[in-house]
């Protein structure tokens, strides 16, 4: 039926496109982590984790705030 058909060429891009987006997300995600442990000396696994779970908005408001971050604490402010 017309209703179901699919155009597979929309399909894969929209499917290219969100595996882009996590893969921008997932090396956003790695170089703040380096970038804190080497500000912060480490990091506790929760904030490792949470990290890797918090959105591209999150995670880019954290990359314009990182001079600001002297703790956990800070981070946290800002990605929650």
């Amino acid at each position: 039926p017309e209703g179901d058909e699919i155009n597979m060429c929309e399909a894969m891009d929209r499917l290219f496109q969100k595996f882009e987006d996590q893969g921008i997300e997932k090396g956003k995600s790695d170089t703040l982590k380096e970038q804190l442990k080497v500000k912060l000396g480490t990091l506790s696994r929760p904030l490792e984790k949470q990290l890797t779970n918090t959105s591209l908005e999150k995670l880019n408001e954290l990359t314009l705030n990182i001079f600001n971050v002297t703790s956990e604490e800070d981070v946290l402010r800002i990605i929650n």
